[in-house]
């Protein structure tokens, strides 16, 4: 075997990212390059996007922007079109976009109750719709695809306040879940990641004061996992031999309790 494959297990992979401008995916996109994947970047913001493809490319890897909201089924099925003409199918999909906006639910925030729902999972499912087709194809060309899917520990556990937010990441790991079983015997392993909490952006949307304070309380009481926690995490489950499939993964800070 040789040194450069050693170096780069995913050379000859194509792996699109969602939310791909900061944070997780942001992080996770550099580390699947650096690992030899071709990598397709999606988010909204076409700046960052192309500010992360320039630093790929400094590093030696191929990255393609595309910018796209994930609610916007048309223009995903557009983007995927894409990614499979410049790149070719993708066979690694890693479905990170999504948003945190917890609060009591006698505010009655409703929208954002629906920003939550439209993002984490319309604009999930959005996603796998448009990509899927392409997973499949390139598993039985290249022997093994994977769709990982980024959920949270509150679909495990309870958390008050964030209701709405963990029934949209219960919804992940249980969707996940069915369509390992459903795409396994494909070769397309499915995997749900649920990380406790990560320094991103992430928090930056939220606006109820009593989930800002306890998020504050946290951070002076343990050390939280970083982006690149989880994106080596990510790239650790697309090495790994064809026959393995980590079905859920739960990533935790060392301190926080649940």
């Amino acid at each position: 075997m040789s040194t450069e494959i050693l170096a780069k297990p995913l050379t000859g992979r194509v792996a699109v990212v969602t939310g791909a401008s900061s944070g997780i995916g942001e992080a996770a996109a550099e580390h699947l390059a650096g690992l030899g994947a071709r990598v397709a970047v999606l988010a909204r913001r076409a700046d960052r996007l192309g500010e992360l493809v320039s630093r790929i490319e400094r590093n030696g890897g191929t990255a393609l922007a595309v910018a796209v909201d994930v609610t916007d089924a048309a223009a995903v099925r557009s983007a995927a079109g894409r990614v499979a003409a410049e790149l070719g199918d993708a066979d690694l999909l890693f479905n990170n976009a999504g948003v945190m906006l917890p609060a009591p639910i006698e505010e009655l925030a409703t929208d954002q109750w629906q920003r939550q729902i439209d993002l984490n999972i319309t604009g999930l499912m959005n996603v796998i719709g448009a990509f899927t087709p392409q997973l499949v194809r390139a598993a039985g060309e290249r022997g093994v695809a994977d769709m990982i899917n980024t959920s949270s520990i509150a679909a495990q556990n309870i958390f008050p306040n964030f209701a709405v937010y963990s029934g949209t990441k219960a919804y992940v790991t249980h969707l996940s879940r069915h369509l390992r079983a459903e795409l396994g015997a494909r070769n397309v392993r499915v995997s749900a990641l649920e990380p406790g909490i990560v320094g991103t952006e992430l928090q930056s949307h939220v606006t109820d004061e009593g989930a800002l304070a306890w998020l504050a309380g946290s951070k002076e009481t343990m050390e939280w996992l970083t982006p690149r926690d989880i994106a080596e995490t990510v790239g650790f489950i697309a090495t790994l031999p064809p026959r393995v499939n980590l079905q859920q993964v739960t990533i935790m800070p060392t301190g926080q309790p649940s």
